[in-house]
């Protein structure tokens, strides 16, 4: 059985409106999501003895989120990633994006999908988010109507999300979640153990958007089909960390795409998903400057995401998963994360 509530979680500035808070409840998992962004406050998770701690890292009150933060928890969208100098041709029309990144844009422009206040709706297992984007909303073609579901069942939260669009446009929608197994304000991630199921990811330039190349991971430090710890893997390889997109097997059903292990807590998390890629991203660019929940600061690498996705850029690449909603088409993609001990 799932519990679910609704309850107030402060006001948006200068008359913007409510933002509530849905928590959901089973008897492994607590996860708390505000309608500001379909953001994921927090999330607690048993660990090998029992004992709840929340792995997610975010702020305790609304004026955290309104400020400027990198994406904690939150929805982001019309399009997750960077699109190359946020520029983009549909029907032989060339769009202009928002640059909020470097030359880029990145997940959705200046105002996106986290940004936003959405509509929710109580579930029996859950919530279902909604709002309307409008036509030209930070440069994209196109009214888009946008779901976002969370069921939690036992130990698994489900995400789902669906949109429909009155013209051609890109869609690529995840969640941002950074996640700290040890529990969130946890200085680091080096002890966690790392898997991603892909033979294949995508090499990127100075920007950070993929060069073209569909790169093997075979004898790089990219090859996590089989675990890996964290710290001493950064070691071995060289690496700063892990900002990149690990290319999945393209299928229409859920499929198993990655796993975090704590074995110090025991806790672990595994990803299924409908979508072509997966973002392993190792909170490279926190720098302790932000006061978290608790008080708790984020240095670099004390958060990870596993962002499920289309792959970045897209939109200008022939030779990437198809990024594009046509009018009548329903775009819609599922991911879980299932919670355990192990």
């Amino acid at each position: 059985m799932t519990e679910v509530k609704r309850e107030k979680f402060g006001e948006w500035p200068l008359g913007g409106g409510t933002v509530e808070k849905i928590l959901l409840k089973s008897s492994t998992v607590k996860v708390e999501i505000i309608s500001l962004g379909c953001i994921i406050t927090a999330l607690e998770t048993k660990d090998k003895d029992g004992k709840f701690s929340d792995i997610v890292l975010g702020f305790d009150h609304l004026e955290g989120y309104t400020n400027k933060h990198p994406y904690f928890g939150a929805v982001v969208g019309r399009v997750a990633n960077r699109i190359a100098r946020g520029k983009f041709t549909v029907e032989g029309v060339e769009y202009q994006l928002a640059i909020n990144n470097g030359p880029n844009s990145l997940h959705g422009g200046k105002k996106g999908f986290d940004k936003a206040i959405w509509e929710p709706e109580v579930l029996p297992d859950g919530v279902r988010f909604f709002r309307v984007s409008p036509d030209g909303e930070e440069g994209y073609p196109g009214e888009l109507k946008v779901w976002v579901m969370y069921t939690l069942k036992d130990g698994e939260l489900t995400i789902s999300y669906r949109a429909q669009s009155s013209k051609t446009t890109p869609v690529n929608l995840t969640n941002h979640a950074y996640f700290n197994l040890a529990g969130q304000g946890s200085p680091n991630i080096y002890d966690h153990e790392f898997t991603i199921q892909a033979d294949s990811y995508l090499p990127v330039d100075e920007t950070q958007i993929p060069t073209g190349e569909i790169a093997s991971v075979q004898d790089t430090g990219f090859d996590l089909r089989k675990p890996v710890e964290f710290g001493k893997h950064l070691q071995k390889f060289q690496l700063g960390g892990f900002d990149h997109n690990f290319c999945l097997k393209q299928t229409k059903e859920t499929c198993f795409c990655a796993r975090a292990h704590h074995p110090p807590s025991g806790r672990m998390i595994e990803v299924y998903t409908t979508q072509p890629g997966i973002q392993f991203y190792t909170g490279n660019f926190l720098d302790g400057t932000l006061k978290g929940k608790g008080g708790c600061v984020y240095p670099k690498h004390s958060g990870f995401c596993l962002e499920t996705q289309n792959w970045p850029n897209a939109v200008n690449q022939p030779n990437f998963p198809d990024s594009l909603l046509h009018p009548g088409e329903e775009y819609k993609t599922t991911t879980c994360f299932k919670f355990s001990v192990a």
